[in-house]
Protein backbone atom coordinates (compact mmCIF):
# COMPACT_ATOMS: atom_id res chain seq x y z
CA UNK A 1 0.00 0.00 0.00
CA UNK A 2 2.93 2.37 0.68
CA UNK A 3 4.40 1.61 -2.76
CA UNK A 4 1.00 2.03 -4.44
CA UNK A 5 0.54 5.36 -2.63
CA UNK A 6 3.90 6.57 -3.97
CA UNK A 7 2.89 5.48 -7.48
CA UNK A 8 -0.35 7.47 -7.20
CA UNK A 9 1.54 10.59 -6.06
CA UNK A 10 3.79 10.21 -9.11
CA UNK A 11 0.98 9.49 -11.60
CA UNK A 12 -1.05 12.45 -10.35
CA UNK A 13 2.00 14.56 -11.20
CA UNK A 14 2.30 15.80 -7.61
CA UNK A 15 5.91 14.74 -6.98
CA UNK A 16 7.19 16.60 -10.03
CA UNK A 17 4.86 19.62 -9.79
CA UNK A 18 5.62 20.35 -6.11
CA UNK A 19 9.24 19.10 -6.02
CA UNK A 20 8.44 16.56 -3.31
CA UNK A 21 11.62 14.79 -2.19
CA UNK A 22 11.27 11.02 -2.42
CA UNK A 23 12.81 10.37 1.02
CA UNK A 24 10.42 12.87 2.60
CA UNK A 25 7.45 11.25 0.85
CA UNK A 26 8.52 7.77 2.03
CA UNK A 27 8.87 8.96 5.63
CA UNK A 28 5.58 10.86 5.44
CA UNK A 29 3.64 7.80 4.22
CA UNK A 30 5.26 5.47 6.77
CA UNK A 31 4.39 7.95 9.54
CA UNK A 32 0.79 8.26 8.33
CA UNK A 33 0.50 4.45 8.37
CA UNK A 34 1.92 4.25 11.90
CA UNK A 35 -0.53 6.89 13.16
CA UNK A 36 -3.58 4.79 12.35
CA UNK A 37 -4.71 2.59 15.22
CA UNK A 38 -5.39 -1.13 15.05
CA UNK A 39 -9.19 -0.92 14.87
CA UNK A 40 -11.37 -3.15 12.66
CA UNK A 41 -12.32 -0.59 10.02
CA UNK A 42 -11.04 2.99 10.43
CA UNK A 43 -7.42 1.98 9.93
CA UNK A 44 -4.60 2.54 7.41
CA UNK A 45 -6.14 0.10 4.92
CA UNK A 46 -9.36 2.14 4.85
CA UNK A 47 -7.38 5.38 4.35
CA UNK A 48 -5.48 3.80 1.47
CA UNK A 49 -8.71 2.52 -0.12
CA UNK A 50 -10.26 6.00 0.05
CA UNK A 51 -7.18 7.52 -1.58
CA UNK A 52 -7.23 4.85 -4.30
CA UNK A 53 -10.88 5.62 -5.13
CA UNK A 54 -10.09 9.35 -5.30
CA UNK A 55 -7.17 8.54 -7.62
CA UNK A 56 -9.49 6.48 -9.84
CA UNK A 57 -12.05 9.31 -9.96
CA UNK A 58 -9.44 11.95 -10.81
CA UNK A 59 -7.56 9.88 -13.40
CA UNK A 60 -10.06 7.31 -14.69
CA UNK A 61 -13.07 9.62 -14.83
CA UNK A 62 -11.08 12.58 -16.15
CA UNK A 63 -11.88 14.81 -13.18
CA UNK A 64 -8.28 15.92 -12.53
CA UNK A 65 -8.55 18.85 -14.96
CA UNK A 66 -11.52 20.23 -13.01
CA UNK A 67 -9.23 21.13 -10.11
CA UNK A 68 -5.98 23.02 -9.68
CA UNK A 69 -2.83 21.03 -8.82
CA UNK A 70 -3.00 22.43 -5.27
CA UNK A 71 -6.58 21.19 -4.90
CA UNK A 72 -5.60 17.73 -6.15
CA UNK A 73 -2.69 17.67 -3.68
CA UNK A 74 -4.92 18.76 -0.76
CA UNK A 75 -7.68 16.27 -1.61
CA UNK A 76 -5.36 13.31 -2.15
CA UNK A 77 -3.39 13.94 1.06
CA UNK A 78 -6.78 14.52 2.75
CA UNK A 79 -7.88 11.02 1.76
CA UNK A 80 -4.75 9.46 3.27
CA UNK A 81 -5.06 11.52 6.47
CA UNK A 82 -8.84 11.75 6.90
CA UNK A 83 -9.15 9.23 9.78
CA UNK A 84 -5.75 9.61 11.49
CA UNK A 85 -5.73 8.31 15.08
CA UNK A 86 -9.35 7.12 14.83
CA UNK A 87 -10.33 5.31 18.04
CA UNK A 88 -13.03 3.09 16.55
CA UNK A 89 -15.80 5.24 18.02
CA UNK A 90 -17.80 7.96 16.25
CA UNK A 91 -18.60 11.61 17.02
CA UNK A 92 -21.85 10.71 18.78
CA UNK A 93 -19.91 8.47 21.18
CA UNK A 94 -17.38 11.24 21.95
CA UNK A 95 -20.31 13.46 22.90
CA UNK A 96 -22.10 10.82 25.01
CA UNK A 97 -18.89 9.90 26.81
CA UNK A 98 -17.78 13.54 27.26
CA UNK A 99 -14.39 12.51 25.89
CA UNK A 100 -11.23 14.62 25.96
CA UNK A 101 -11.67 15.19 22.22
CA UNK A 102 -15.06 16.88 22.79
CA UNK A 103 -13.49 19.11 25.45
CA UNK A 104 -10.73 19.96 22.99
CA UNK A 105 -12.65 20.38 19.72
CA UNK A 106 -16.31 20.82 20.68
CA UNK A 107 -19.25 18.80 19.39
CA UNK A 108 -19.10 19.79 15.69
CA UNK A 109 -16.90 17.57 13.47
CA UNK A 110 -15.12 16.43 16.64
CA UNK A 111 -13.13 13.51 15.22
CA UNK A 112 -12.53 15.27 11.90
CA UNK A 113 -10.93 18.25 13.65
CA UNK A 114 -8.72 15.77 15.48
CA UNK A 115 -7.76 14.00 12.22
CA UNK A 116 -6.85 17.35 10.64
CA UNK A 117 -4.83 18.53 13.64
CA UNK A 118 -3.01 15.20 13.69
CA UNK A 119 -2.18 15.75 10.00
CA UNK A 120 -0.85 19.24 10.76
CA UNK A 121 1.31 17.82 13.56
CA UNK A 122 2.89 15.30 11.17
CA UNK A 123 3.38 17.86 8.38
CA UNK A 124 5.00 20.24 10.88
CA UNK A 125 7.97 17.88 11.26
CA UNK A 126 10.75 19.07 8.97
CA UNK A 127 11.65 15.63 7.61
CA UNK A 128 7.96 14.78 6.97
CA UNK A 129 6.76 18.01 5.35
CA UNK A 130 5.89 17.10 1.76
CA UNK A 131 4.66 20.70 1.31
CA UNK A 132 8.05 22.23 2.16
CA UNK A 133 8.76 23.58 -1.35
CA UNK A 134 5.50 25.58 -1.47
CA UNK A 135 5.39 29.36 -1.14
CA UNK A 136 3.60 30.76 1.92
CA UNK A 137 0.55 31.55 -0.23
CA UNK A 138 0.40 28.06 -1.80
CA UNK A 139 1.02 26.42 1.58
CA UNK A 140 -1.94 28.31 3.07
CA UNK A 141 -4.12 27.33 0.08
CA UNK A 142 -3.28 23.63 0.24
CA UNK A 143 -3.81 23.52 4.01
CA UNK A 144 -7.26 25.06 3.52
CA UNK A 145 -8.13 22.37 0.96
CA UNK A 146 -6.73 19.69 3.28
CA UNK A 147 -8.85 20.89 6.20
CA UNK A 148 -11.98 21.25 4.06
CA UNK A 149 -11.44 17.75 2.61
CA UNK A 150 -11.06 16.07 6.00
CA UNK A 151 -14.03 17.90 7.57
CA UNK A 152 -16.12 16.92 4.52
CA UNK A 153 -15.84 13.24 5.54
CA UNK A 154 -18.18 13.84 8.50
CA UNK A 155 -21.55 12.59 7.24
CA UNK A 156 -23.30 15.46 9.02
CA UNK A 157 -21.37 17.83 6.70
CA UNK A 158 -22.44 15.74 3.69
CA UNK A 159 -26.10 16.00 4.74
CA UNK A 160 -25.78 19.78 5.10
CA UNK A 161 -24.54 20.22 1.54
CA UNK A 162 -25.90 17.39 -0.56
CA UNK A 163 -29.31 18.93 -1.40
CA UNK A 164 -27.55 22.00 -2.83
CA UNK A 165 -25.24 19.77 -4.90
CA UNK A 166 -28.09 17.57 -6.17
CA UNK A 167 -30.06 20.65 -7.26
CA UNK A 168 -27.05 22.12 -9.07
CA UNK A 169 -26.53 18.87 -10.99
CA UNK A 170 -30.25 18.35 -11.66
CA UNK A 171 -30.67 21.85 -13.09
CA UNK A 172 -27.24 21.82 -14.79
CA UNK A 173 -26.51 25.16 -13.15
CA UNK A 174 -23.09 24.16 -11.85
CA UNK A 175 -19.95 25.85 -13.08
CA UNK A 176 -16.66 24.45 -11.85
CA UNK A 177 -15.12 27.85 -12.50
CA UNK A 178 -17.07 29.14 -9.49
CA UNK A 179 -15.09 28.51 -6.29
CA UNK A 180 -18.19 27.73 -4.21
CA UNK A 181 -19.35 25.10 -6.73
CA UNK A 182 -15.92 23.53 -6.96
CA UNK A 183 -15.65 23.41 -3.16
CA UNK A 184 -19.02 21.65 -3.06
CA UNK A 185 -17.82 19.12 -5.65
CA UNK A 186 -14.65 18.48 -3.63
CA UNK A 187 -16.82 17.72 -0.58
CA UNK A 188 -19.02 15.30 -2.51
CA UNK A 189 -16.02 13.50 -4.02
CA UNK A 190 -14.47 13.09 -0.56
CA UNK A 191 -17.70 11.50 0.71
CA UNK A 192 -18.04 9.34 -2.42
CA UNK A 193 -14.49 8.04 -1.91
CA UNK A 194 -14.98 7.53 1.83
CA UNK A 195 -18.13 5.38 1.43
CA UNK A 196 -17.07 3.74 -1.84
CA UNK A 197 -17.05 0.22 -0.37
CA UNK A 198 -20.81 0.16 -1.03
CA UNK A 199 -20.10 0.33 -4.76
CA UNK A 200 -17.36 -2.32 -4.93
CA UNK A 201 -17.72 -5.98 -6.02
CA UNK A 202 -19.91 -8.01 -3.66
CA UNK A 203 -17.07 -9.97 -2.03
CA UNK A 204 -15.35 -6.71 -1.07
CA UNK A 205 -18.58 -4.97 -0.03
CA UNK A 206 -19.62 -7.86 2.23
CA UNK A 207 -16.19 -8.11 3.87
CA UNK A 208 -16.05 -4.36 4.53
CA UNK A 209 -19.62 -4.31 5.90
CA UNK A 210 -18.60 -6.95 8.47
CA UNK A 211 -15.51 -4.93 9.47
CA UNK A 212 -17.63 -1.79 9.94
CA UNK A 213 -20.16 -3.82 11.91
CA UNK A 214 -17.43 -5.25 14.16
CA UNK A 215 -16.33 -1.71 15.01
CA UNK A 216 -19.92 -0.54 15.56
CA UNK A 217 -20.76 -3.49 17.81
CA UNK A 218 -17.67 -2.78 19.89
CA UNK A 219 -18.88 0.81 20.34
CA UNK A 220 -22.36 -0.47 21.20
CA UNK A 221 -20.87 -2.72 23.89
CA UNK A 222 -19.06 0.28 25.40
CA UNK A 223 -22.25 2.35 25.37
CA UNK A 224 -24.21 -0.41 27.09
CA UNK A 225 -21.56 -1.43 29.64
CA UNK A 226 -19.74 1.83 30.39
CA UNK A 227 -22.38 4.49 29.73
CA UNK A 228 -25.51 2.45 30.57
CA UNK A 229 -27.08 3.47 27.27
CA UNK A 230 -29.14 1.48 24.78
CA UNK A 231 -27.13 1.46 21.53
CA UNK A 232 -28.83 2.19 18.20
CA UNK A 233 -29.75 -0.76 15.98
CA UNK A 234 -26.60 -0.96 13.89
CA UNK A 235 -24.46 -0.98 17.05
CA UNK A 236 -26.59 -3.39 19.06
CA UNK A 237 -25.03 -6.85 19.28
CA UNK A 238 -28.46 -8.31 20.01
CA UNK A 239 -29.70 -7.05 16.62
CA UNK A 240 -26.77 -7.94 14.37
CA UNK A 241 -29.03 -10.33 12.42
CA UNK A 242 -30.59 -7.14 10.97
CA UNK A 243 -27.37 -6.29 9.10
CA UNK A 244 -28.76 -6.96 5.58
CA UNK A 245 -31.76 -4.65 6.16
CA UNK A 246 -29.54 -1.95 7.67
CA UNK A 247 -27.15 -2.18 4.71
CA UNK A 248 -30.02 -1.77 2.25
CA UNK A 249 -31.13 1.36 4.11
CA UNK A 250 -27.55 2.71 4.24
CA UNK A 251 -27.05 2.30 0.49
CA UNK A 252 -30.53 3.56 -0.46
CA UNK A 253 -30.52 6.64 1.81
CA UNK A 254 -26.88 7.73 1.87
CA UNK A 255 -24.78 6.18 -0.91
CA UNK A 256 -27.05 5.81 -3.93
CA UNK A 257 -28.38 9.40 -4.14
CA UNK A 258 -24.79 10.69 -4.22
CA UNK A 259 -23.57 8.14 -6.76
CA UNK A 260 -26.56 8.80 -9.01
CA UNK A 261 -26.02 12.57 -8.87
CA UNK A 262 -22.32 12.19 -9.65
CA UNK A 263 -23.18 9.83 -12.53
CA UNK A 264 -25.62 12.42 -13.87
CA UNK A 265 -22.82 15.00 -13.80
CA UNK A 266 -20.18 12.66 -15.27
CA UNK A 267 -21.42 9.40 -16.90
CA UNK A 268 -18.07 7.72 -16.15
CA UNK A 269 -18.97 7.90 -12.44
CA UNK A 270 -22.19 5.89 -13.04
CA UNK A 271 -20.19 2.75 -12.29
CA UNK A 272 -20.51 3.61 -8.57
CA UNK A 273 -24.33 3.66 -8.69
CA UNK A 274 -24.31 0.44 -10.74
CA UNK A 275 -22.16 -1.31 -8.13
CA UNK A 276 -24.30 -0.06 -5.24
CA UNK A 277 -27.52 -1.27 -6.92
CA UNK A 278 -25.96 -4.68 -7.51
CA UNK A 279 -24.96 -4.91 -3.84
CA UNK A 280 -28.48 -3.96 -2.74
CA UNK A 281 -29.75 -7.04 -4.60
CA UNK A 282 -27.32 -9.26 -2.66
CA UNK A 283 -28.31 -7.69 0.66
CA UNK A 284 -31.98 -8.05 -0.23
CA UNK A 285 -31.43 -11.75 -0.92
CA UNK A 286 -29.73 -12.17 2.48
CA UNK A 287 -32.53 -10.21 4.19
CA UNK A 288 -35.14 -12.54 2.69
CA UNK A 289 -33.20 -15.61 3.82
CA UNK A 290 -32.89 -14.15 7.33
CA UNK A 291 -36.66 -13.53 7.45
CA UNK A 292 -37.38 -17.08 6.28
CA UNK A 293 -35.06 -18.51 8.94
CA UNK A 294 -36.66 -16.40 11.65
CA UNK A 295 -40.20 -17.40 10.61
CA UNK A 296 -39.24 -21.09 10.57
CA UNK A 297 -38.04 -20.81 14.19
CA UNK A 298 -41.35 -19.32 15.39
Amino acid sequence: MILASISMFVELGLVKKFSIERETLYRFLMTIKKNYRDVPYHNWRHAFNVAQVMFAILMGCEMKGTFSDLEVLGMFVGCLCHDLDHRGTNNAYQQKAGSALVLLYGTTNTMEHHHFNHSVMILSSENLNIFSSLSAECYSAVMNVLKHSILATDLSTYFQHRTRFFKLVESREYSWGIEEHRELLRSMLMTASDIAASSKPWEVQQRVAHLVTAEFLSQGDKERQELNLQPQALMDRERQHELPKLQIRWIADICLPLYQSLGQMNPKLSVMADGALENMKHWDSLARKSEQNNSSFK
